[in-house]
């Protein structure tokens, strides 16, 4: 629009309130108001002096109350001033206007304001309406004057934080994203960084400005601060209260029945140790002794098997349905589900309040209850619940999904912090397994939150041990060159369990969801935790926890043990005796025999138990069976060095008499370790968790050999661990930032639409109705569309997001002239006389196109195209050819092309 054009809808507008004007260069408004339409001066707004904006905002202090004259006249200058705002897309703005803009908005919103009529407000503003088209933020103003709209005020002169603005009532900014979908990693990040620049911009303007800027500055420390404490405290009550359950099952403190069995022991001077290592004490009574004063034999047997049986049937029941009733995402170990949201997925309620608390309390009913399945991995849920709520007490990230994908990277390090005692070991996990987007900053707020989460289990001591890891041992004897040979061969046999753990999990989640099994959720676990107790309670390796389990097969014999574990041919003058090599007992072959009977019965177990309806985790029983496996081999190592000295493998390093060569403990944890990484198939943090979880520094060479002996071995027989074989499972939208493609398709072997299907559902920048746009959004449910020149010419104007245009749709719909022939604009300008029928009224929908989306060409290797959707996180690209839309490329598409290409069944239909 030239500059005689806007003089002109300039002299049209103030004569139409009956103010004639003789010079365009100033136009007075009432109270003598300058608003300036020359196009230099609107350039040189920034210019003007400090001085002159304090006697502007002297002058408006001093105005009357308006009248409903004065009211009408000034909403035709703001619509006027915003239409040559609009016009020259200029965003520099003269503070005075602003103080003029927040006393009109404080004026409407005020009770004291003059009253009038809605039916004549409404016939008043159809009367004075402007002769060409409006876009949102005009419609927003001019058809409910009396709303607070100080916002849309912002918005009129330029907002300073465009990306920030909703369209429509704030509750929108609530459902940024729908359920389901996918976040926009680029737009999310560029918010925050425009965020942060006008943050910067004001923090001089007064003493409260640089307050904000400080706590922006710091609120990510205080978030995670908060974190750390949460899922610290959170941990150690679970520990607490898992403790005090488990005891339940064998007993109760008759005088404390709130301690747990050790607890209730240590003040006993009558403790005592039975053959399998498990304290006895006057103050424990077993329930065969609370019920009657039976004798050991068969009967105490039955009644503790009875009770055994039924305490684990009723927690069971009780974890299955808290979660079917509160909260169904707090079964598994939430571990993929938290990979795919880091990676930009969005599941709504996965993260909230009931989650959290269903999860912690069936953490402690379904690992009590004696199911093979852990509490550990459930951890990093739990952190990332504290995460996600604690996110909304900071706008910075509750407001913005890429930002607060940080706090949950530094959670879910604080998760594996706080299980294992282990805070670099969380960290090196969020970064290898679990993390997309990982930088500099948000490695050290992982490194703060884990401290805070150790720091806090430390303190609180949940173990009991004055330790705040699970399994620290007391040994640091020297391990032997030889030794590497069974510890690759653990690596070997962690390797292979781990394959056919995957493949076995993977077989019968398929068939529990395609049978009548997957139907009735609340009976599998009652099978399973029934058929467990049946199984575990004979043997006493089973019976007890596997933390107990493990603890006790990677610790070492000492001269005062006597369990069966322990049965070696020794004779000890002193409970200080050195440990030297000895003839294993009758006690050891049968320990070994119960331990090997205990292997099968874990292996069977944990593979129909982890995927049913309760919060399980796989860490822990993972490293049970490797920890019984490395055990058994470490006492076959140790009894072949001591029977066969002068082997060739043995009579350097343990041809000496006074020396034990062979720890069987060293191999319990490098079992531990390798069949959890065959599992898992983690390798960095795994050895790191693993050296903190013990605190055996000295055996990071065994850790590593076995770790990636575990990998290697599993990934020859398949890429990705139990994690990544989930999410492929349940069909989640998740591309593995670590895995290569190295094929030779482009992008028009993968874009659609394809040749067959029909054409791409794409918006034109004129001439298109709004029931026209309706009718696309109604018969199309995509995220977004193509905008462009027109339907022949194909030439790509921009993209628009349909949730943005739902929302000014509905906006619009609220103003009477706005019908379904109200044309629609995607320009920056549009045409002085624009076609319209029976008097509706047109609308600019510019300010919702994004003109800048990611394109590539037909011709573009799809290489380079997952590399693109890996490193910007993108969920769309626009295919051209000479600038001229052929195509899109969507995340689905990207997975798709890679599973059919690695010979897998499609999951996208």
């Amino acid at each position: 629009m030239s500059t005689n054009e806007k003089k002109s809808l300039l002299v049209s507008i103030n004569n139409r309130n009956g103010n004639n004007y003789d010079t365009l260069n100033t136009i007075t408004a009432p109270n003598n108001f300058p608003l300036h339409n020359n196009e230099d001066n609107l350039i040189n707004m920034k210019k003007i002096k400090k001085k002159n904006e304090n006697e502007e905002e002297k002058k408006f202090k001093q105005i009357d109350p308006i009248n409903l004259d004065e009211r009408r006249a000034r909403g035709d200058l703001i619509q006027m001033y915003n239409i040559m705002n609009k016009l020259d897309r200029i965003n520099l703005i003269n503070e005075s206007y602003h103080y003029f803009f927040q006393y009109m908005s404080s004026r409407h919103t005020r009770k004291q304001t003059t009253q009038f009529d809605e039916n004549s407000d409404i016939s008043f503003r159809q009367n004075h309406s402007f002769g060409l088209s409006m876009d949102d933020d005009m419609l927003e103003i001019t058809t409910d004057a009396r709303r607070d709209v100080s916002d849309l005020i912002d918005r009129s002169q330029g907002s300073k934080n465009l990306m920030d603005v909703p369209l429509v009532e704030d509750s929108s900014l609530r459902t940024h994203y729908d359920d389901f979908h996918t976040i926009d990693w680029l737009k999310d990040l560029a918010r925050d960084r425009f965020r942060h620049r006008v943050i910067q911009k004001r923090k001089k303007e007064s003493i409260w400005q640089t307050i904000v800027t400080l706590h922006d500055s710091w609120s990510g420390w205080i978030c995670v601060l908060l974190v750390g404490l949460s899922s610290g405290l959170v941990a150690a009550m679970v520990d607490i209260g898992t403790n005090w359950i488990t005891n339940i099952k064998d007993g109760i403190c008759v005088n404390a029945f709130w301690l747990n069995k050790p607890q209730c022991c240590w003040a006993s001077k009558n403790i005592t140790y039975d053959l399998y290592n498990n304290p006895k004490c006057p103050e424990w009574f077993t329930w065969p002794e609370v019920f009657n004063d039976w004798d050991d034999g068969f009967g105490e047997f039955l009644i503790s098997y009875i009770f055994y049986i039924f305490w684990a049937s009723f927690f069971s029941l009780l974890a299955v349905l808290l979660v079917r009733v509160f909260a169904p995402y707090a079964s598994g170990s939430g571990i993929p589900e938290i990979k795919t949201i880091l990676s930009g997925f969005i599941i709504r309620g996965y993260l909230g309040k009931w989650t959290l608390l269903i999860k912690s309390i069936g953490m402690m009913l379904s690992t009590s209850a004696g199911l093979i399945l852990g509490k550990e991995g459930p951890f990093v849920h739990v952190a990332c619940c504290c995460g996600n709520i604690f996110s909304y007490l900071f706008p910075k990230y509750g407001k913005n999904e890429a930002k607060k994908r940080e706090i949950l990277s530094a959670a879910s390090a604080a998760g594996v912090s706080v299980a294992f005692g282990a805070p670099i070991g969380g960290i090196l996990f969020s970064l290898e397994e679990v993390s997309y987007y990982f930088p500099l900053k948000t490695m050290w707020r992982s490194f703060f939150c884990a401290m805070i989460g150790a720091f806090v289990v430390r303190l609180i001591n949940p173990y009991g041990n004055g330790h705040d890891v699970q399994f620290s041992i007391d040994y640091k004897a020297p391990w032997s060159s030889f030794e590497l040979i069974p510890f690759i061969l653990l690596g070997i046999l962690g390797g292979l369990w781990g394959a056919f753990f995957i493949k076995f999990n993977t077989f019968w989640s398929k068939y529990r969801k395609s049978t009548a099994l997957g139907r009735y959720p609340i009976t599998e676990v009652l099978v399973v935790a029934l058929v467990t107790a049946l199984v575990t309670f004979p043997n006493p390796y089973t019976r007890i926890s596997m933390t107990d389990l493990i603890k006790m097969l990677v610790s070492q014999c000492k001269a005062e043990d006597d369990s069966y574990l322990c049965n070696y041919e020794r004779n000890f003058t002193s409970s200080n005796a050195k440990i030297l090599p000895a003839n294993a007992g009758s006690g050891v072959y049968r320990a070994l025999w119960l331990l090997f009977m205990a292997l099968v019965v874990q292996i069977v177990l944990m593979m129909f138990t982890i995927g049913i309806k309760v919060p399980s985790g796989l860490l822990i029983p993972s490293m049970s069976i490797g920890a019984i496996a490395g055990r058994m081999i470490g006492i076959t190592v140790e009894q072949l060095a001591y029977h066969y000295p002068k082997f060739i493998l043995f009579q350097n390093e343990c041809s000496k008499a006074d020396e034990n060569c062979v720890t069987p403990g060293l191999y319990a944890i490098v079992g531990a370790c390798a069949f959890l990484g065959g599992a898992t198939k983690m390798t960095v943090s795994l050895v790191v968790i693993m050296f903190e979880l013990t605190g055996g520094l000295t055996y990071i060479v065994p850790l590593m050999a076995a770790a990636v002996t575990a990998k290697w071995v599993g990934d020859a027989f398949g890429r990705g661990g139990i994690y990544d074989s989930q999410i492929e499972l349940n069909g989640y939208p998740f591309l593995d930032n670590k895995e290569e493609f190295n094929y030779t398709t482009l992008a028009s072997d993968v874009m659609t639409p394809r040749p067959t299907d029909p054409p791409l559902s794409v918006f034109t920048q004129e001439g298109m109705s709004l029931a026209e746009i309706e009718q696309v959004l109604k018969e199309t449910t995509y995220t977004g569309y193509p905008v462009v020149v027109s339907r022949e010419s194909q030439h790509l104007v921009g993209y628009v997001l349909r949730r943005d245009l739902q929302m000014a749709i509905s906006q619009q719909r609220r103003n009477p002239r706005v019908s379904g022939k109200s044309m629609v604009y995607f320009n920056k300008t549009i045409p002085q006389n624009p076609p319209t029928s029976n008097g509706a009224l047109s609308l600019r929908f510019f300010k919702l196109l994004d003109l800048a989306p990611v394109t590539i060409t037909d011709q573009t290797p799809m290489e380079t195209v997952i590399d693109m959707f890996r490193k910007l996180g993108l969920r769309i690209t626009l295919v051209t050819h000479n600038g001229r839309l052929l195509g899109v490329i969507t995340k689905k598409d990207v997975l798709r092309h890679t599973y059919s290409i690695n010979n897998h069944e499609p999951i996208f239909n």
